[in-house]
């Protein structure tokens, strides 16, 4: 009976992601997890895409709100500006809700049934970061950093499973591996310690190309290039705020091989033009 009823979840869950009604998408899933069984790869992605497309269009709505209700403080329409906070207020309970929801599945239901799975272990520990993240975007003082340090904790602990049981070209730990930088960039502001761990994660990726599978190809390149994608906007980013002699002396930290760093320093586009930077 259990079968039946997970056969027929799973194909609800399925008809709802194409009519994108994402909710029913999600509580379809959670019902499938509920049943207290492994999930497998394609469920554990449907769940996964459920709650990414209910939490994303929240994350989304509370950046638009924000930007608007700065810009209503700027030209000093405090009335505008009070009815923005409280609509944004709203929005924030309903990221508090759908964190806590996935929180409560992963925790209660997910783990517990994953038999030891070093991919399944790490694709959960890695979506409890990425939901104690999304409310740390929010959050402000102690709330931040108690939710910040819990997004910590499990995505080291995700990070300490991908490395023991999980090839480096993998796309689940390439996937941890990008969540976690964001998390350093966004949320610790350090771009130093994201920069690192984007690199390590491409470079030992890279060392290991060879013996990626056809099957995971594809995904574990794609998220390659997220990673190298995201490493150069980092750099600029720093290259910007802190002089270009900051920016080498971070990097010198990050890239053993020179000419490697001076073939970056190179293409960046500085002061409006290409210019070499030499490398003391």
């Amino acid at each position: 009976m259990a079968t039946s009823e997970r056969e027929i979840f799973v194909y609800t869950a399925k008809l709802a992601e194409q009519a994108e009604r994402y909710d029913e998408m999600v509580e379809a899933m959670k019902k499938v997890a509920k049943i207290g069984v492994e999930l497998t790869v394609e469920e554990r992605n449907l769940l996964s895409v459920g709650y990414k497309n209910v939490i994303g269009s929240r994350r989304a709505s509370w950046r638009i709100l924000s930007s608007i209700e700065q810009k209503e403080e700027a030209r000093g329409n405090d009335q505008n500006a009070k009815r923005i906070r409280e609509y944004r207020q709203k929005v924030e309970s309903e990221l508090n809700t759908i964190c806590n929801d996935i929180m409560n599945v992963i925790d209660d239901h997910l783990i517990p049934s994953c038999g030891g799975s070093g991919e399944s272990n790490v694709f959960y520990y890695k979506m409890k970061g990425d939901y104690y993240r999304y409310l740390a975007e929010f959050k402000s003082g102690n709330d931040k950093k108690e939710v910040a340090d819990l997004s910590m904790k499990a995505y080291e602990a995700a990070t300490s499973t991908a490395e023991a049981d999980l090839p480096p070209t993998h796309p689940v730990r390439l996937g941890l591996a990008l969540n976690f930088s964001v998390f350093y960039y966004e949320i610790m502001n350090s771009a130093e310690r994201a920069c690192h761990l984007a690199k390590q994660a491409f470079d030992e990726a890279i060392s290991e190309l060879d013996s990626l599978n056809e099957e995971s190809y594809k995904d574990s390149t794609l998220i390659m290039q997220l990673l190298r994608d995201n490493l150069t906007l980092w750099t600029s980013d720093i290259a910007e705020e802190g002089g270009k002699f900051y920016i080498i002396f971070i990097l010198q930290k990050i890239f053993t091989n020179r000419m490697e760093l001076l073939k970056l320093v190179v293409s960046w586009r500085m002061q409006s033009e290409r210019e070499l930077v030499l490398i003391p």
